[in-house]
């Protein structure tokens, strides 16, 4: 896949908005307020960010040992970085997207008010 494919298919998600908090190098994926993807423009191969379920984090990085790791200056226990070289399938990566984004469209930004 390519940068703009992998673009497009976080966009056609729904309620995801695209930002640059971090500068005009790096594009933002966030659904409810809260980040499921980051991807650099200049990465060659192109590379991204995905949150992940802890355990199905590690079983990608044995899996796909060339392709996927913990993630580039994130939490290595809940992302990981992918790799676009063609080890991992497009069908892989748009799971992988797909988990991303259901992990975390599920919570929400405000915190619920507190019971008495």
């Amino acid at each position: 896949m390519y940068l703009d494919e992998i673009r497009e298919y976080c966009l056609g998600k729904p309620g995801v908005e695209e930002t640059l908090p971090f500068g005009p190098d790096t594009l933002v994926f966030k659904v409810n307020g809260k980040i499921f993807l980051l991807m650099g423009f200049d990465n060659d191969p192109v590379s991204f960010n995905v949150k992940c379920d802890p355990d199905k984090a590690v079983e990608l990085r044995e899996e796909f040992p060339v392709s996927v790791f913990p993630g580039y200056h994130m939490n290595k226990k809940h992302w990981n970085t992918v790799l676009v070289n063609g080890s991992v399938s497009d069908r892989q990566i748009r799971e992988m997207i797909d988990e991303s984004y259901n992990l975390v469209q599920g919570k929400k930004t405000a915190k619920s008010p507190k019971r008495k």
